[in-house]
């Protein structure tokens, strides 16, 4: 017998109907803060930064790919890492579908780390991905757009995420810091990328956005953390499935790890 609040049908409608303001509300309070975003200011960029890519080296006006914008996922994989971040992962597990939308849109879509690009074509064969996935390695990009940090700036509290200063942790700290005494998911989620806690939160999950016009880049945005849950697919559905996102845990793996133990 279920414990949940049954009902009659008239009182089931009665309930959705006023949900359904709600719902209205939050579609438009989000067209709002859509255009709030769209009206950042932008800001130009000068550094000259280099990727490896599928094509050769490239710069980031190269990464646009003949198109006005440039959508890049900041992907948690180190050049230690053995595998990808499984939340990145089950992030980009949408991305090969609307890609060829978006690039029919003028706009590009790709993964930026700082792996190097063979251990990013062998992760991307393993789980069936498409879209473009280049590596920074080597350069400043990951770390000017705060999505990488150094040991250094760990033990000294010099990283900024999420628009906010990180403490400074010696590096025993920092697992148990972010771990429950080297327990928890973050240290669940370190251990399947086959690093430790320290190494692996020195690469940090972002999207950032540019624009290319009269031949100059401009950078229009970025977000971090829970900013990415709108685009992490699985959890739009979940949040309309019956019992929600009904997490005790990390219990999404990597799309070919489902059934392993």
């Amino acid at each position: 017998m279920t414990t949940h609040m049954t009902g009659t049908r008239e009182e089931w409608l009665a309930a959705r109907l006023e949900l359904l303001n709600a719902e209205k509300e939050l579609t438009r309070r989000s067209d709002e803060v859509a255009r709030q975003r769209q009206e950042l200011p932008w800001v130009r960029v000068d550094k000259e930064y280099r990727f490896d890519t599928d094509a050769g080296s490239a710069s980031l006006a190269d990464l646009f790919s003949g198109r006005s914008q440039l959508l890049v996922y900041h992907f948690m994989f180190g050049p230690d890492y053995k595998a990808g971040c499984p939340s990145c992962s089950a992030i980009a597990d949408g991305f090969n579908g609307i890609a060829v939308h978006l690039a029919n849109h003028d706009v590009t879509l790709m993964a930026i780390s700082r792996a190097p690009l063979a251990k990013l074509q062998a992760y991307k064969r393993r789980l069936g991905w498409t879209f473009p996935w280049a590596s920074s390695l080597g350069g400043e990009f990951n770390f000017d757009f705060n999505v990488s940090l150094t040991a250094e700036q760990q033990r000294e509290g010099t990283a900024e995420y999420n628009y906010r200063r990180e403490p400074a942790r010696t590096e025993s700290a920092i697992g148990d810091s972010l771990t429950k005494r080297g327990e928890g998911p973050v240290a669940q989620m370190a251990a399947t990328t086959g690093t430790d806690v320290a190494t692996y939160t020195r690469e940090r999950p972002g999207m950032s956005t540019f624009v290319l016009e009269d031949a100059v880049i401009y950078h229009s945005y970025s977000t971090y953390a829970r900013g990415l849950d709108g685009l992490w697919g699985m959890f739009q559905w979940l949040d309309r499935a019956p019992k929600g996102r009904n997490e005790t845990g990390i219990w999404w793996r990597r799309n070919d790890e489902y059934g392993k133990r």
